[in-house]
């Protein structure tokens, strides 16, 4: 079991700030996901925990032992990178032996663990093969091995199924699923896609330029983004938002939407903009809602069980998400529950 903790981190490259002030207390043994757009700092926070970058200010525990100044030999992790890895000349058990070997341990020691994670990730029958041999999908099984062979506190994983083609990558998604309940260690695990971030995380850290947008579970991360980045961030096809200017302020609790009043109960508005969100599945069609609206379809993408619809409303582009069988797309509706708003700076306003 182990637990992580960062404190006031930061870390810059030059005059560019990669990590700002970057605070968070890991649970043991949990999943947690680090997701955000390409260059948001999730990649070098990786790089900081296993020792492969040096931290400008701040500090990290793993298991209340600060690991700032400690050589990542003696930091307990263990990487698993986007690019495998794998050294081309040896075979799978030599790769997967290999950090071993470096460390002397006893060869009896070293079968039993390469044989142990083997057998784990069903790759037995390919220890003797070398990695040119190897599918995707079974290069990165043993890049994992690899790492679970060091019995490490903590699995870091960098972007590893960003190399698959998406049949792979969701099969690797279950695999990595099934070993975190197998062996109940700790996982970090950077991607920039959301599926991969909703699908294995117990909790989501979303980044952006460095800092931390919200944590949670993804049903939390779902259901009750923070703000507007958050919100569009998570949810294919992303959320729909539209801006509400200061004349389309009615009273204190009335805005006016899509060409409805719309009356909220538990909230005073200000007259100043605001952002009303809603997700493209909220959106329904030809069905029972407290609110309706005619549009006009400019585009349907059909994707097999459902369809995505591309709709205009005056000068709001918006989508949604309907089942594939509805044909006639003549009203669409939604329900008041269902509508999340955002201050002026694009903040959450709990209703």
């Amino acid at each position: 079991m182990a637990n992580i903790k960062f404190k006031g981190v930061h870390k810059s490259f030059g005059s560019n700030k990669i990590i700002s002030d970057f605070n968070l207390n890991g649970k043991e043994d949990e999943f947690l996901v680090l997701v955000g757009p390409s260059g948001c700092g999730k990649s070098t926070l990786l790089r900081m925990i296993a020792g492969l970058e040096k931290i400008d200010d701040g500090e990290i525990f793993i298991n209340d032992q600060k690991i700032n100044e400690l050589h990542p030999s003696k930091r307990q992790t263990a990487m698993v990178f986007q690019s495998y890895a794998l050294y081309p000349h040896m075979n799978v058990f030599e790769n997967m032996s290999f950090g071993l070997k470096i460390e002397k341990r006893p060869k009896e020691e070293i079968m039993s663990k390469v044989t142990e994670a083997a057998k784990i990730l069903k790759i037995e029958e390919l220890l003797d093969r070398r990695p040119k041999e190897l599918s995707g999908g079974q290069r990165q099984r043993v890049a994992i091995g690899r790492a679970i062979t060091r019995n490490p506190k903590i699995f870091l994983f960098d972007e590893p199924l960003s190399n698959l083609d998406a049949a792979l990558r969701a099969e690797m998604r279950v695999e990595i699923s099934k070993l975190h309940n197998q062996i109940k260690t700790n996982m970090i695990y950077v991607t920039h896609d959301q599926v991969e971030a909703m699908t294995l995380a117990d909790r989501i850290v979303i980044l952006n330029r460095g800092n931390i947008e919200q944590v949670g579970t993804p049903e939390e991360i779902y259901n009750n983004p923070s703000n507007v980045f958050v919100a569009q961030f998570i949810g294919t096809p992303k959320m729909n938002i539209l801006e509400i200017s200061e004349k389309n302020i009615i009273s204190e609790n009335t805005l006016k939407l899509l060409g409805l009043e719309i009356k909220f109960n538990n909230i005073k508005f200000e007259k100043t903009k605001h952002f009303v969100g809603i997700r493209p599945e909220q959106l329904k069609v030809n069905d029972k809602n407290d609110f309706t609206f005619n549009s006009e379809v400019e585009l349907i993408e059909n994707l097999g069980n459902e369809k995505i619809v591309y709709i205009k409303k005056d000068k709001n582009q918006l989508s949604a998400k309907i089942p594939s069988n509805i044909e006639i797309i003549d009203k669409i509706g939604f329900n008041y529950k269902d509508l999340l708003i955002f201050d002026k700076n694009k903040i959450r306003i709990k209703i």
